[in-house]
């Protein structure tokens, strides 16, 4: 093997999305030698490049800013795809962060004589390995880290086409298209009211209970949830949401027995936020479908016995986290499938200097949560103060 140079720094983050770049803005404020490390060729690659068009954020922008720059009073309350990337692109200019960018870590581990991380890195360009070694290791490559599609029954035999969601940008191409779309979540239903909107014959899988509600109530809900017992705001949010949506079980989706804001905190399941689907769904203009039990080559199986042809699927079925594959010592923040070792409020710290951020499942508020409780705790131990 060549021999190489390893440089040496007190913080290596790896990742430059909006983790990245929050833990970077507090690292700046503690004048620390560090370096963040992006495989990709921009910050925010993700939302840049993996998004669909229509995409705007459901929370309020008052909970979904990173740590010392709220949004602008002349942004609107719940900003576009666009809006945000601008925010961050001036957060980044704002904090003076720059990146490493086409570096990929493919290497990173505790070594117990140096007493510190030592992170391997190629050069996406050139193809140069680099290593550093560091006191303090931060994981900010996010929990929407690869796109996930689950290897169901016959997926390969399927002649149509098959993409992640993060691949999906607009229904345009999809007219007079029958798609299916996998994944009941957010961005499974915005996806298929996408569809629907551009003349596609839209199915969606429903396989699990969900909570429908609209960003309104969410806002209501976290406002009294400051005041008053989560039982409460559960049980009034949901009747809410009932009394606005009707009886949703009868057009194949189920409620869950425990309120929309508890299972966000037991199971890390979000409510989905309708921007239309459902209003399509009750005209039949979408049509909602149970679980897969097989795909063919031009067809697919459902579990109630049912056989549909289409033309593409689309699977919203989430990300995991690949950190697992290139850490080696992960023991003490992750499990072996990449999901948090420790709870909320304690899963942000390993071992030996080892941190993550934006794991959380608590979208930007969770992710400006970590960058502060991090760079305090790194500042903590070195025994300095801003």
């Amino acid at each position: 093997m060549a021999n190489f140079s390893k440089e040496e720094l007190e913080v290596v983050v790896v990742g430059a999305g909006p983790s990245g770049i929050a833990i970077s803005a507090c690292l700046n404020k503690l004048g620390i030698k560090y370096i963040v490390l992006e495989k990709e060729d921009c910050c925010a690659y993700l939302w840049k490049k993996k998004t669909y068009d229509r995409l705007h954020l459901h929370l309020s922008k008052k909970i979904c800013s990173l740590p010392f720059m709220p949004h602008a009073t002349s942004s609107p309350k719940y900003l576009s795809k666009n809006e945000f990337i601008q925010y961050l692109d001036e957060y980044v200019e704002h904090f003076n962060i720059k990146p490493k960018f086409q570096t990929c870590v493919e290497l990173a581990f505790y070594n117990n004589e140096e007493k510190k991380w030592n992170v391997k890195s190629r050069n996406v360009a050139s193809g140069e390995m680099e290593l550093y070694a560091c006191d303090f290791l931060i994981l900010a490559t996010g929990e929407n880290n690869e796109g996930y599609i689950p290897n169901v029954v016959g997926i390969k035999n399927f002649k149509g086409n098959i993409i992640h969601s993060s691949d999906y940008k607009s229904g345009e191409q999809y007219k007079d298209k029958k798609v299916l779309v996998i994944g009941s979540g957010n961005s499974g239903m915005e996806i298929a009211f996408d569809l629907s909107n551009y003349g596609s014959h839209t199915s969606i899988v429903v396989r699990s209970p969900i909570h429908v509600v609209t960003r309104e109530m969410v806002h209501i809900g976290m406002v009294l949830l400051k005041y008053l017992p989560i039982s409460l705001v559960d049980t009034m949010i949901a009747k809410f949401a009932k009394f606005k949506f009707g009886n949703l079980e009868k057009f194949g989706i189920p409620q869950p027995e425990e309120g929309p804001f508890s299972i966000k905190i037991s199971k890390g399941t979000s409510p989905v936020i309708d921007v239309g689907a459902i209003g399509k769904i009750k005209l039949e203009e979408i049509k909602v479908l149970p679980g897969i039990s097989e795909i063919k080559e031009h067809t697919v199986m459902f579990e109630n016995g049912e056989e549909r042809q289409f033309d593409a699927i689309i699977f919203a079925t989430g990300y995991k986290n690949v950190a697992t594959k290139w850490l080696k010592d992960y023991s003490s923040i992750f499990l072996d499938d990449g999901t948090l070792k420790n709870e909320f409020p304690n899963h942000w710290k390993g071992e030996n200097g080892l941190y993550c951020a934006g794991f959380s499942k608590r979208g930007l508020a969770g992710i400006s949560m970590d960058a502060i409780t991090i760079v305090d705790d790194i500042k903590t131990i070195r025994g300095e103060k801003i």
